[in-house]
Order: C-alpha cells, then sequence, then structure tokens
C-alpha cells in the first residue's frame, strides 16, 4: 500500500511542479511520478524532513520544492536558463 501512496503523492507533486515550471506540456504520467518522487529525495536531504515516515502537509510542501528544484536544474542543463 505504501508504494501505491508514493505513487500517487509522487504524481501529484510532480504534476504541480512541471505546471509552476512551464513544462507541463513536455512531460507525461510516468516522467511527473519520477520527477515528484526524486523532488522527495532532493527535498529530505536539503530540508531534513522525515519524508519517508509519514506523509503530511508539510512533506508534501517539501516534496513539491524539491520537484521544482529538480525541474529547474533540468531546465538550466537543457535551454541555459530556468525560466
Amino acid at each position: 500500500m505504501g508504494l501505491i501512496v508514493w505513487l500517487v503523492v509522487g504524481g501529484v507533486c510532480g504534476w504541480l511542479a512541471s505546471m509552476v515550471m512551464r513544462t507541463d506540456g513536455q512531460q507525461g504520467i510516468i516522467l511527473n511520478v519520477v520527477v515528484g518522487i526524486i523532488g522527495s529525495v532532493i527535498a529530505s536531504f536539503l530540508f531534513g524532513a522525515g519524508i519517508n515516515q509519514v506523509i503530511t502537509v508539510m512533506t508534501f510542501v517539501y516534496s513539491l520544492i524539491g520537484a521544482i528544484i529538480l525541474l529547474a536544474i533540468v531546465n538550466l542543463i537543457r535551454r541555459g536558463s530556468v525560466r
């Protein structure tokens, strides 16, 4: 059950981050999930939050911020600008 929750939360965080960074048309569902999950890993390193333990509003926000940071880095490497 935990895997399904992580996939759903990762998908939502990745989708929201792609809308914030205006890359929604370029990504599909699978890439949104990957961005959201990697974003939560980045957030756990940056903020030291126990994202793996409990999903709360704050850990969701941290995961969203991590996903936005990930997309900004990808845009910076791919285009030379964050946008």
